[in-house]
């Protein structure tokens, strides 16, 4: 009977323990760098993991591309554009963020003439890797963009491309590319032949 009365007593012990984590979960523990706020948060065996997805919208804005000469010099604007992306980030058990992955699908894109209102749309869907040496310490990623951007008015073949992919350092050091990158051979490579299409798609 005395045995009965310690399991009983150790039973309720138990379902009150239960009901106290249930109404006073546990404190979360701090992520360096914060996640997104439309990311959830949840802690697995090695550290945290956070995830969400969120539709977004933005633009125009200035693409840095210069079209044109003298007078007819344009700067070409993307957007406004509409993406869906999904995010998910890995931290340690210290809380120090370790990888994250973007993948972006636009359902919108387009790049414009701001002067003519000229339209030439686009498709992106990509996939961005973020590895971080030093947990945390975002000034060590590497990162790994796979995917495809590509500019194609409504008839006629691509103006303007970016297939394959790119691993680049933080400071946006090229240290590997496969495939076709008109955007690296433009703003990278000083390469003005690969925007010629497409500003006489804009002009």
């Amino acid at each position: 009977m005395k045995l009965f009365r310690v399991t009983c007593c150790l039973f309720v012990l138990l379902l009150s323990l239960v009901a106290f984590v249930a109404v006073h979960p546990a404190i979360a523990q701090t992520l360096n760098p914060p996640p997104p706020s439309f990311e959830t948060c949840k802690t697995v065996g090695s550290g945290t993991i956070c995830q969400g997805e969120e539709t977004v919208s933005f633009g125009p804005v200035d693409t840095g591309i210069v079209c044109g000469s003298g007078s007819s010099t344009f700067d070409v604007s993307d957007g406004p554009d509409v993406f869906d992306l999904a995010a998910i980030r890995y931290y340690d058990q210290n809380g120090n963020l370790t990888k994250r992955v973007i993948h972006e699908n636009y359902s919108v894109g387009q790049f414009s003439n701001p002067l003519n209102g000229a339209l030439v749309p686009y498709t992106q869907h990509t996939i961005s890797t973020d590895v971080l040496a030093v947990p945390g310490d975002l000034t060590t990623t590497t990162n790994t963009t796979t995917g495809e951007v590509i500019v194609k008015p409504a008839h006629g073949s691509p103006v303007f491309a970016d297939v394959g992919r790119v691993v680049s350092a933080f400071d946006g050091t090229i240290e590997f590319q496969a495939g076709r990158d008109s955007s690296i051979d433009y703003f990278v490579e000083g390469d003005t032949s690969v925007i010629q299409k497409l500003c006489a798609a804009l002009a």
